[in-house]
């Protein structure tokens, strides 16, 4: 599939100044959307069992992931009830169901605050999640639906390897596509793909250098999935910056997706190799399974993880008392004192019982970012998707937003996020910053 650049030349201007963020604290509330049709309600935003409904239902009914762009269905041309329509997908079931059902949650408090404050330039905003199962022919199968339904921007993948699928299929269609959470640099080759997260390079180099300035230990071992882009690409410049900073890669073992529920091999290289410290660059549940077969074998180096890792502590049947010291890399600590963070943790536990982890903010943020690019463009409901696109794609790189996961976030001309990273420790039984 053809790829398209990124629009170059683009200047920054004052309408930086827009980017200041205006939530509302307290719990979410369903609100109406134009046209009588409601926004899905917080506490049901995408049950596990019908988003699987619906992605099955999708899937036989839109094309497969290796369909070309150019026989896809043509996205409708506007929203004919007035209301701006976000679409969002990424797994509800299966095994990165935290993240999607976090993004779902998310995504969902910050249309209930936009809405509940007039919307988008007196615009309500509909929204409605697909579930992708963290597979990329059901993730293409999802986009295809939610376009079908009217979706005029979309919020997604949550994950990589689908985000690379969907963003030929929504670059062809001329879609603005924001994902919350997909980090590989190969999200972003096409110009309508803006992240809310940091690439897996800056991942990557910003872990050394926290390891390395914090002095937290110089003998390292790498376990990571070498069949996995999000993995292997934060495991390489992890590498590279490591060893320019002084710290003595000792272990570096790989796994595959065939092969991700016995670690033994790996954690013994990494002990007889003397690894004061594990990088483990992978996603929670593979993750919690290292940690228990490490304290089986009496293994007890200090553990690093990155953004893949937030989730560990709900992962079910799991010794959350063995993550405890555990280091993991994250833009979003649900500790922090400011009153935005302070807000969503709040409306977030109310609404559903629980803390919110990293990517339930990076929904949140993207939906407001979607806000900001809206009515910094000028951007109306009553555009086609291509014209919206290109209206919200021109104007990125020349906004600023305050959000959860960062202070001032700007992007340039690639879609990449510019913001600092944040360091959290696990500490009886909740993320803290150190």
């Amino acid at each position: 599939m053809r790829k398209f650049g990124k629009v170059l030349g683009l200047t920054l201007c004052t309408a930086m100044l827009m980017g200041t963020l205006s939530a509302c604290g307290g719990a979410a509330q369903q609100q109406p959307a134009a046209g009588g049709t409601e926004t899905a309600p917080a506490e049901t935003a995408a049950p596990a069992e019908e988003a699987a409904a619906d992605s099955a239902a999708a899937s036989e009914e839109t094309p497969a992931a290796d369909a070309s762009a150019e026989e896809a269905a043509p996205a409708p041309t506007a929203s004919a009830e007035g209301t701006f329509k976000i679409g969002a997908s990424g797994p509800t079931t299966g095994g990165a169901a935290q993240y999607g059902t976090a993004v779902v949650r998310g995504a969902q408090i910050a249309v209930d605050e936009i809405n509940a404050a007039g919307g988008i330039a007196g615009h309500q905003i509909e929204y409605r999640y697909e579930d992708d199962q963290h597979d990329a022919e059901k993730a293409v199968n999802a986009y295809n639906s939610l376009k079908d339904w009217g979706m005029q921007v979309f919020v997604g993948t949550t994950t990589t390897t689908p985000c690379i699928a969907v963003a030929d299929v929504s670059a062809a269609d001329g879609m603005f596509q924001i994902t919350p959470s997909a980090s590989s640099a190969d999200v972003i080759e096409n110009d309508n793909v803006f992240q809310v997260c940091f690439t897996d390079p800056n991942q990557g180099r910003a872990s050394a250098q926290y390891i390395a300035q914090n002095k937290l230990a110089t003998k390292i071992g790498i376990i990571y999935d070498s069949s996995d882009v999000y993995s292997s690409g934060i495991r390489d410049t992890f590498v590279e910056e490591g060893e320019s900073l002084g710290l003595e890669i000792v272990s570096d073992e790989a796994f595959t997706a065939d092969s991700k529920t016995d670690f033994s091999t790996q954690l013994q290289k990494a002990q007889s190799a003397g690894a004061e410290l594990l990088f483990m660059p992978f996603y929670y549940t593979e993750a919690s399974i290292v940690l228990t077969q490490a304290n089986n074998m009496g293994f007890k180096p200090l553990f690093f993880g990155v953004d893949g890792m937030d989730g560990i502590l709900n992962v079910e049947n799991f010794d959350t008392s063995l993550a405890e010291g555990v280091y993991l890399l994250t833009p979003f600590a649900a500790d922090a004192k400011d009153e935005l963070t302070q807000s969503f943790v709040a409306a977030y536990n109310d609404a559903y019982g629980e803390v919110p982890i990293q990517f339930a903010a990076d929904a949140y943020d993207a939906v407001y970012i979607v806000k900001e690019a809206i009515e910094a463009s000028g951007a109306t409901p009553d555009m086609s998707v291509d014209a919206m696109g290109k209206a919200l794609i021109d104007v990125m790189p020349t906004i600023s937003v305050n959000g959860l996961t960062g202070e001032g976030m700007t992007w340039d001309a690639t879609g990449a996020v510019s913001k600092e990273p944040r360091a959290v420790v696990i500490k009886d039984g909740a993320y803290v910053t150190p």
